[in-house]
């Protein structure tokens, strides 16, 4: 864990899969087009491809693409850049469409996102304080020393008991 995060916060998949749910539920009828709906669901990579794939099917969002931001390198976050948009004709000013990642850390990958599409609706499962004021919508706020264990960066093993053996 990297030396800034004093706790550690470890998700599961039953957990991802509730708070994406939560997250859709909220997302419900909030959007611009008839009934509130998205024309688009643009999930930031590789941590918003989960919850933008359970928010697709609980909103029947058809239309998918990914726009792949690096911000960070073995734990240490490093300057965002965009590896891969989605066809800007496709997304325009972001008017309609859903941008959906796991989590807001600095909010340096979403300030990226935003400058591309200004009117887009930014929505992560889990936030921290400093990158809160850019998400439009999210479920869980966690502390900004906390490391956030997601359950497709974890492998099952064996724990030694508390009081050992």
């Amino acid at each position: 864990m990297a030396g800034h995060y004093e706790k550690g916060f470890h998700i599961s998949w039953d957990q991802v899969h509730r708070d994406s749910k939560a997250l859709a539920w909220r997302l419900d009828r909030q959007g611009p087009g008839a009934e509130g709906g998205w024309r688009m669901i643009v999930a930031i990579t590789r941590g918003g491809l989960v919850p933008a794939a359970i928010v697709a099917r609980e909103l029947n969002i058809r239309v998918i693409d990914t726009i792949c931001v690096k911000s960070y390198d073995h734990k240490a976050q490093i300057e965002a850049s965009v590896l891969k948009a989605p066809d800007p004709a496709m997304v325009g000013d972001g008017d309609g469409v859903l941008v959906i990642d796991d989590l807001v850390d600095t909010g340096k990958t979403l300030e990226v996102c935003r400058s591309r599409y200004p009117r887009a609706h930014f929505a992560t499962v889990y936030a921290k304080p400093k990158g809160r004021p850019l998400v439009d919508t999210f479920i869980t706020e966690v502390s900004q020393d906390t490391w956030i264990y997601f359950p497709w960066d974890m492998a099952m093993q064996y724990v030694e008991p508390l009081r050992g053996t």
